[in-house]
């Protein structure tokens, strides 16, 4: 197959706001080893993205400059480790950066078939928040069937992603929602409550809902003075993740109450990870949630679609908050 020298990519031109988004051509990837290079049909926009654009988050050395972490399309190269038979196959794939790109080079280990029951659109929604919400939700907080757990953000990426997969693994979900609409919206996808937090006190409520008990895990994204409202919210024994502190990274924490309750705090970055620890996580999702997909059970809460040349109009969109579910661009 005949590849062009250069491609079509979204750059950042200057930190700040959408309007530094450009179009760009830029020489395409290397393939290393170990990596396949894809033919990108779509690209997640995700709230990393977003803060790399103003500045804030760094990829990882080696990664490329411009944004994506997630994608799916065509296997169009592979190294010299990979297997020929990858060649032509449909695939999504959790990456470091580029994903806003027609080309990407993706590390083999974190790739996943794409089977007939999902669109391209559809798979390159799913990579960057299945791999955050089972690695943290499940691995990390060790929710399993039974529990109840509380997500914040729940019309989010990462929340409609945490709802779907605690209803396919009989966990209760609560959510938490800046509106009636988004609380409807995720019942909707199946959380077992939803919780206005503008009308409500979420840490009541959670009371009331496990009769007094508490939930076994929370998932935070919000940080700063929701953290000791969390572990107000926590059974004994319950553990707290936190994936990113919208409110701030620093808090207020009752070390005694910790104690007496034995309460775990723990937390993850997924970006900066390697490429062995992800490929185990994607080993892991083959065999525990990928057959959901491959039936048609699990698929992602898609909010809008834009073009790769309108990135600035996505991020518009993700920045509002009226979105729910996954924003996506289209190649």
């Amino acid at each position: 197959m005949s590849l062009p020298h250069d491609m079509r990519v979204i750059a950042i031109r200057a930190f700040g706001g959408v309007e530094n988004l450009v179009v760009e051509r830029r020489p395409l990837p290397l393939c290393g080893d170990n990596h396949v290079l894809i033919r990108v049909a779509a690209a997640g926009v995700n709230r990393p993205d977003v803060l790399q654009r103003m500045g804030h988050y760094p990829p990882p050395a080696g990664a490329p400059d411009w944004p994506g972490l997630e994608v799916a399309g065509v296997v169009v190269a592979t190294g010299k480790d990979v297997p020929h038979e990858y060649l032509g196959q449909k695939v999504c794939a959790l990456v470091a950066g580029g994903g806003y790109g027609e080309y990407v080079a993706a590390p083999i280990g974190s790739c996943l078939p794409i089977p007939a029951a999902l669109s391209m659109t559809e798979a390159a929604a799913l990579p960057e928040t299945l791999f955050t919400v089972w690695t943290n939700l499940f691995e990390r907080a060790y929710a399993c069937a039974g529990d109840f757990v509380l997500v914040h953000g729940g019309t989010s990426g990462i929340g409609t992603m945490a709802i779907q997969l605690c209803r396919l693994f009989d966990i209760q979900c609560i959510v938490t929602c800046g509106s009636p609409q988004k609380c409807d919206a995720a019942r909707a996808l199946g959380a077992a409550h939803a919780i206005d937090y503008k009308a409500e006190d979420f840490v009541e409520r959670v009371r009331r809902i496990t009769n007094g008990k508490g939930v076994a895990a929370v998932l935070d994204m919000v940080g700063g003075d929701y953290l000791p409202r969390n572990l107000a919210c926590l059974a004994d024994e319950g553990r707290h993740v936190s994936i990113a502190f919208q409110r701030g990274a620093k808090a207020e924490v009752n070390i005694m109450d910790v104690m007496r309750r034995r309460l775990t705090l723990t937390g993850s970055t997924l970006r900066a990870r390697s490429d062995s620890f992800k490929a185990l996580v994607a080993d892991e999702l083959t065999r525990t949630v990928w057959p959901f997909v491959e039936e048609g059970r699990l698929k992602p809460a898609i909010d809008s679609i834009f073009p790769l040349e309108d990135a600035a109009a996505a991020h518009s969109r993700m920045e509002s908050g009226a979105h729910v579910g996954k924003i996506v661009l289209e190649i």
